[in-house]
């Protein structure tokens, strides 16, 4: 597998994975892109010891145009939005997002004093994974990105539990389990 390398230009903001820790990775830190899909960056950071993820709004940090918040748009109502951004969320390990993957249970909005609330409950392909918390967190950030949410949170829910028969027909023809 080919990464590209990268330097970071400037100082930024990154998550590590799969704890989910926000840190700053200096200017000048050489790291590795290992994935970027969803609007995010996950990085190889050998100075570190690990792997982070970037938000696409940080990609002029290694290079890379950087990608906007969504906008309010006529078109669909916030419920749509919302897929739309959970749809933009990875397992660092997987090339499939979370919705494909089946891993999103149940999505619900609430009105709020300052905006609307958003609850997500999810799970991951495994008991084990170490990744859910980085996972629920790149989810988080997605959603509070969006124009109306004050709030967003992400639980992980271990019922039912999940098996590949969850995953969506396009995702399964990715896989190559079509």
């Amino acid at each position: 597998m080919h990464m590209e390398r990268v330097e970071f230009s400037r100082d930024c903001d990154a998550t590590q994975i799969p704890s989910g820790q926000t840190i700053t990775i200096e200017q000048g830190t050489e790291a590795y892109v290992t994935q970027s899909l969803g609007g995010s960056y996950t990085l190889q950071v050998p100075a570190l010891g690990g792997l982070f993820r970037i938000a696409g709004r940080n990609g002029d940090a290694i290079g890379k145009e950087p990608t906007a918040a969504p906008e309010a748009t006529a078109e669909g109502g916030l419920e749509e939005q919302i897929w739309s951004a959970l749809k933009t969320c990875y397992d660092p390990e997987i090339p499939v997002n979370i919705v494909d993957l089946g891993l999103v249970y149940d999505m619900t909005v609430e009105d709020g004093a300052g905006g609307q609330t958003v609850n997500v409950k999810m799970t991951l392909t495994a008991p084990g994974c170490g990744m859910g918390t980085s996972i629920a967190a790149d989810a988080r950030l997605k959603l509070l990105e969006l124009p109306g949410v004050a709030e967003a949170n992400v639980d992980i829910v271990w019922d039912p539990p999940w098996t590949p028969q969850m995953i969506s027909p396009a995702a399964r023809e990715r896989l190559g389990m079509a």
